[in-house]
């Protein structure tokens, strides 16, 4: 089953613990091949983002080979 990035976009990001990490905001992608690389997740209030990687944009940055479930939620893991 395909999935298009633009579908995903705002959904709600959650780690694999049940912890709500914030939403999806975007996702960067090898310009060569086309391969999604990671996604950008706008932190929730709740959680403390030093615990992350963090871009200069102040997005949790996952990879995407940690994504586990894409469905109403999206679930990453380590």
């Amino acid at each position: 089953m395909r999935i298009f990035e633009n579908e995903i976009r705002g959904k709600t990001v959650m780690s694999a613990e049940g912890l709500y990490l914030g939403i999806l905001r975007n996702s960067l992608v090898d310009e060569r091949t086309g391969a999604l690389l990671n996604i950008l997740v706008e932190p929730s209030e709740d959680i403390d983002p030093r615990l992350y990687h963090m871009d200069e944009m102040g997005h949790l940055v996952f990879p995407f080979e940690s994504i586990q479930s894409v469905k109403d939620v999206i679930i990453v893991g380590k």
